[in-house]
C-alpha cells in the first residue's frame, strides 16, 4: 500500500517535501551543537565545523534508519537528529573531563545501544494503546511549552520576550499554515508548514528582523574529518552517564515509532524495532568519530506527517540528501538559520499539537470503563507533564537517577508500563 503511494509522489513534489521537514527539525538539530560548542568555549572555526558537520551527520543518519535491510534500518519515514536530552550531559562531561572523553563517552553509548538492541526490542509486550496512546500524548503536550517559549522570542528570560512583533510573526504563520492546510489544494495543503515558514520569514525580513550575516559568514565547503578534536578518551563514569542518556533515548524513540506505526496503520514488529534502535547506536558510534553527537528520532516530524498526509519514504530520503549537501557547503546550510525563531515556534505549535492529538486518538481504542485503564493514563501523563515542568523535583537524588527521572517522556514511560504491568499481570502482555 505504501509503495503503491510512493509512486505516485513525484521527485519534485518529494524534494518539496523533504525540504519541510528538514525545516522542520532544523534549529532542534542545530540547537545541540551551539549550546555545547558555546558551554565549552569553542573558537569561530571548532563551531563552524561542529555546526556544518553535524548537519551531515543527521543526514546520514536518517539514511540509516531509512535503509532497512537484513542489520539494521527501521524502514520508516522518519528523521534523525541530535538527542537534546544529551546537552547537559554532554557539557558536564567536556568540562570536569575532556572533549575526547565526551566524544569517547558518546562511542561506548553507541556500542552499548547496538549490542542491546535485540533484548530491548522485546519491550514491545509493554506497549499496548493505553499504554503508547499515553506516552504519545506526553511527547506532544511536552513539546508544546518550546514551541510557546520560540513564539515568545526564544529566551524567556530576555527583556523582549514575548514583544508584540514576535506573537504577531508566531501567529501570522499559524494562521497561514491553517488558510492553506484548510483551503489549499491538493499538493499545495501537503506544503502548508513550509510555506509557513517561508511567509513568516519574509514578513519578518520586510520588519528589519532577519539578518543575513551568518550566510554571509559561512564557508562554502566543509569536508567531515575523523577525531576532529582529537583521539577519544575512555572514562568509565562518563560512559555510564551516555549510556543512561541512550536509554532515556530509547524510551523515546520507542514511543516515536509506535506514533509512526499508527499514522501508517502498521504494527511494529519486534525486529523492525530491534533495526531501529541498531540504525541508532551505529549512527551514535558514528557522532563519536566524527566528534559530533548521539543521534535519535525525532518526534517533531511524525506531526508533520500527520498534517501533511503524505507517509511515504521518498521525501525523508530527499530531506536525507539535503542535510548532508547543507553540511558539506555551509553557506546553503546557514539560510535555514535566518529563520526567525517566532516562525519557527509558530511551525512547531501546530506539528506539536498534531502529535498530542495522535495520542489521544490511540487513546479512543481504550476501553475506558475499566478504571484500571483510567488511572494509567491519569497517572502516567500526570507525571510526565509535572516532571517536565519541574525537573527539579529529582534534584536531590544521585546525578544518575536525576538524568533518567528528569525526562517527562521516559517518567510517563515507566508510569504507564509499569502500572499496566501491576494492574493486568500477564494479561498486560498479551
Amino acid at each position: 500500500m505504501i509503495n503503491q503511494i510512493e509512486k505516485k509522489v513525484g521527485h519534485g513534489k518529494a524534494a518539496v517535501l523533504g525540504l519541510q521537514h528538514l525545516l522542520a527539525m532544523y534549529s532542534g538539530a542545530v540547537a545541540v551543537p551551539l549550546l555545547i560548542g558555546t558551554a565549552l568555549k569553542f573558537n569561530s572555526s571548532q563551531m563552524t565545523y561542529l555546526v556544518s558537520i553535524d548537519i551531515f551527520m543527521c543526514g546520514l543518519a536518517t539514511l540509516l534508519q531509512l535503509w532497512r535491510n537484513r542489520y539494521f534500518g527501521i524502514g520508516l519515514p522518519v528523521v534523525l537528529g541530535c538527542a537534546i536530552q544529551a546537552v547537559e550531559p554532554l557539557k558536564m562531561i567536556g568540562k570536569e573531563f575532556t572533549i575526547g572523553t565526551m566524544y569517547g563517552a558518546i562511542i561506548i553509548a553507541g556500542l552499548f545501544v547496538f549490542l542491546i538492541s535485540g533484548q530491548f526490542s522485546k519491550v514491545r509486550k509493554l506497549f499496548p494503546p493505553v499504554v503508547t496512546g499515553s506516552l504519545i500524548t506526553v511527547i506532544g503536550l511536552t513539546l508544546i511549552p518550546i514551541a510557546v517559549q520560540n513564539i515568545g522570542g526564544g529566551d524567556a528570560t530576555s527583556k523582549d520576550f514575548g514583544e508584540l512583533h514576535n506573537i504577531l510573526l508566531g501567529f501570522l504563520t499559524i494562521a497561514v499554515i491553517l488558510v492553506i492546510q484548510v483551503w489549499g489544494k491538493k499538493f499545495i495543503s501537503t506544503i502548508a508548514v513550509l510555506l509557513g515558514l517561508i511567509i513568516g520569514t519574509l514578513v519578518a525580513a520586510m520588519l528589519g528582523l532577519v539578518s543575513l550575516e551568518p550566510v554571509m559568514q559561512a564557508s562554502w565547503f566543509r569536508i567531515p574529518q575523523p577525531f576532529y578534536f582529537g583521539p577519544p578518551h575512555f572514562e568509565w563514569s562518563s560512559a555510564v552517564t551516555m549510556i543512561i542518556i541512550s536509554l532515556v533515548s530509547m524510551v523515546e524513540s520507542t514511543g516515536v515509532f509506535f506514533a509512526l506505526g499508527d499514522v501508517l496503520n502498521k504494527p511494529i514488529s519486534a525486529t523492525e524495532l530491534k533495526h531501529g534502535y541498531r540504525a541508532e547506536g551505529i549512527a551514535a558510534v558514528l557522532g563519536g568519530i566524527f566528534n559530533t553527537f548521539p543521534y535519535t528520532t525525532f518526534s517533531q516530524n511524525v506531526g508533520l506527517l500527520q498534517l501533511s498526509g503524505i507517509k511515504t519514504k521518498k521525501p525523508i530520503y530527499w530531506s536525507a540528501g539535503l542535510l548532508m549537501l547543507m553540511g558539506l557547503l555551509p553557506k546553503i546550510g546557514a539560510v535555514a538559520t535566518i529563520i526567525p525563531t517566532p516562525v519557527l515556534g509558530g511551525a512547531m505549535l501546530v506539528m506539536f499539537a498534531m502529535i498530542s492529538v495522535q495520542g489521544m486518538r490511540m487513546l479512543l481504542k481504550v476501553d475506558f470503563s475499566n478504571q484500571k485503564n483510567l488511572l494509567i493514563v491519569a497517572l502516567s501523563v500526570g507525571m510526565g507533564l509535572g516532571v517536565s515542568v519541574y525537573p527539579e523535583i529529582f534534584q536531590f537524588l544521585p546525578k544518575t537517577v536525576q538524568l533518567l527521572l528528569g525526562n517527562g517522556i521516559v517518567v510517563a514511560s515507566l508510569v504507564s508500563v509499569g502500572l499496566n504491568v501491576l494492574f493486568k499481570g500477564h494479561h498486560g502482555l498479551e
